[in-house]
């Protein structure tokens, strides 16, 4: 296992992390036998670094997480978020104060815990003050609930308003193909502020997993049965849009015969790509069972050429691909 630096926290994590979306139950169905069974390979060949959300099924992701933990605390980064979620908010969000020491306490509940290492806010809320935030989160982290915090979704301004509060130690974006808006703004300035970055989503939400074919049916409970839309989250639309949907796939298929050339499979591939930024501390993939696990793995010891990296980004382009999807986010 590769192992890298956390920003400037005390931190090293596996470049490869665990995240645990999936399980908490709007991908389908999963085996929890075989969630557990994955989260165990996982750590037996060095992941460290698992990425869980209150969000995730409202506590269902974390408590599947606290229970396949087992006796293993000690040997992993929990990295946890709030935030989003709330079904009585106008906007689903609160970052207030009574929200943050609510639901760190749930969360250590559901965990298993007594402390999470990183504790970050899901999406911005538009209506708490961020020094608000910003001091119930310092408050969590001097009660020992939380080693250090961060941000997901965050936009440049408002990360560096948080900053000018309190230290962000760790961020979370998406990081793939498919989505490099963050290559912009986002990812330079937490190189030059030495924040911790984990990437999320990095096989695309599956479009990279090369297991999709044209005119497959998600499972109803599958978020991805909506044709890449989900709210006001502009995430996923050039993704799963019925426009972009077919010329995604095609390209795929190509990056399939690159990553061949390298004896990989395309997971593999797509993940090396994602790692071979050095801002990326982990990127996170969500496992389903061991097997999963074990491909992926085979991401590591190995480099993209220069070469081949400009022809997946050729191959991306010959199909009208979307790389840099218009606008942020989301929309407001």
């Amino acid at each position: 296992m590769d192992y890298r630096q956390f920003g400037r926290t005390d931190l090293k994590v596996s470049a490869i992390g665990f995240g645990c979306w999936e399980i908490g139950g709007t991908y389908g169905r999963i085996d929890p036998g075989q969630f557990r069974a994955a989260v165990g390979r996982a750590i037996d060949n060095g992941i460290t670094c698992f990425d869980t959300a209150e969000a995730y099924g409202m506590g269902v992701s974390e408590q599947a997480l606290g229970e396949a933990l087992a006796g293993r605390r000690g040997e992993v980064v929990i990295a946890t978020k709030f935030g989003v979620g709330y079904e009585e908010m106008p906007t689903r969000r609160d970052s207030g104060r009574a929200r943050v020491i609510a639901s760190i306490e749930k969360s250590l509940r559901n965990l298993r815990t007594d402390y999470v290492d990183t504790y970050l806010v899901h999406w911005p809320d538009p209506d708490t003050p961020l020094d608000q935030t910003m001091g119930a989160l310092d408050d969590i982290v001097r009660q020992g609930k939380a080693r250090f915090v961060g941000v997901s979704n965050f936009r440049l301004a408002q990360i560096e308003a948080c900053m000018r509060l309190r230290p962000i130690d760790v961020v979370q974006y998406g990081w793939n193909m498919f989505d490099r808006r963050m290559q912009a703004e986002i990812f330079p300035y937490c190189a030059a502020q030495q924040i911790g970055v984990m990437a999320n989503g990095s096989l695309a939400y599956g479009m990279l997993s090369g297991s999709f074919h044209a005119g497959m049916q998600f499972e109803e409970n599958d978020w991805r049965s909506r044709g890449g839309m989900l709210g006001n989250l502009n995430l996923f639309r050039t993704l799963f849009g019925p426009a972009h949907f077919p010329r995604n796939l095609a390209a795929v298929e190509e990056l399939k015969r690159l990553a061949a050339k390298y004896g990989k499979t395309l997971p593999q591939f797509a993940l090396r790509w994602t790692l071979s930024n050095p801002v990326v501390g982990t990127a996170l993939v969500g496992f389903r069972n061991p097997d999963e696990v074990t491909e992926n793995l085979g991401a590591l010891g190995w480099e993209i050429a220069a070469a081949d990296m400009a022809e997946a980004d050729a191959i991306l382009a010959r199909h009208d691909c979307i790389t840099v999807p218009p606008g942020w986010l989301e929309d407001y």
